[in-house]
């Protein structure tokens, strides 16, 4: 995978962004989409345990692994009409298993509000919780901070420079694995790029403003009658920030109705840690008959 120089799978207009994407597998869909500011190949080990049974979509959001640079920044709506898009390229016009991680659990959870009609359940990886979500003043400012620190880091050459080594550093610190397993080459050839850099300072910029927008999403859409899995890491530690977190993931699936699994020992990286444990909530998903 790291060897080749044509990026795998395809590269399709959405949204009127060129997003690479990968469609494998055959059978129900599910769409696989990763956290803040990291790429397809994050799911790596979780896809040879779906696609016997599953049609496997993961793509790139914009600026991250190969897909090109945003036009507009990141919103929750937009988000999950990025989702229904890249099906919609696909011609996967059935109703799909979303999985989010992280920050893509927002994503994931708008996706269904909005699209409900397209959705067959819910699988929220370790996602983004947010007691009391509320927008962050002067969006149009930190927008353009983010734009104008990307552009400086760029003219320095520090994500050439750094961005790869932040990479291995983020990815061991969140797994208990301690063990970034991505090729070298393809780490570079990604985190390596000022576009890479720009889309996490600008995924990152707008967090608050995502997470406040879900929470509108909430109050005037409902969810589908779907399920709807939560899977919580447990690196096992016992403290009281590991066991706060557990409450604030539980708390999440009892709003949605939804189950609960704590999944240990694991950290926020569960597709590295324990991709089986989200494979077997992907499969466990029913589907709709026709």
């Amino acid at each position: 995978m790291g060897g080749t120089k044509r990026p795998p799978g395809r590269m399709l207009r959405v949204g009127g962004v060129t997003l690479h994407v990968l469609r494998e597998g055959s059978g129900p869909v599910c769409v696989l989409s990763a956290g803040l500011g990291m790429g397809w190949f994050d799911w790596e080990p979780v896809v040879p345990l779906l696609t016997p049974y599953r049609t496997v979509v993961r793509f790139d959001r914009p600026g991250l692994g190969f897909s090109a640079p945003p036009l507009e920044p990141p919103t929750a709506a937009g988000e999950a009409a990025r989702i229904a898009g890249v099906l919609d390229a696909l011609d996967l016009p059935a109703p799909a298993t979303v999985v989010g991680h992280s920050l893509a659990a927002f994503h994931a959870e708008a996706f269904a509000r909005l699209y409900p009609e397209r959705t067959a359940g819910l699988v929220l990886v370790d996602g983004s919780v947010e007691e009391d979500p509320r927008p962050a003043p002067a969006p149009e400012l930190r927008t353009a901070a983010a734009r104008m620190r990307g552009r400086a880091f760029a003219a320095a050459g520090l994500p050439r420079a750094l961005g790869p080594a932040l990479r291995r550093l983020s990815v061991r610190s969140a797994s208990v694995k301690r063990h970034d397993p991505a090729p070298a080459d393809l780490v570079r050839r990604t985190y390596g790029t000022g576009r890479v850099l720009r889309a996490i300072l600008m995924e990152n910029a707008r967090y608050r403003d995502v997470a406040a927008e879900l929470e509108d999403l909430r109050a005037h859409h409902s969810l589908p009658p779907a399920p709807v899995t939560v899977l919580a890491a447990s690196p096992g530690t016992g403290s009281w920030l590991e066991r706060r977190w557990l409450q604030r993931q539980r708390a999440l699936a009892d709003r949605l109705d939804g189950r609960f699994e704590a999944v240990a020992p694991a950290g926020h990286l569960l597709m590295y840690d324990r991709p089986q444990a989200i494979a077997a909530a992907v499969l466990a998903t029913p589907f709709p008959r026709a």
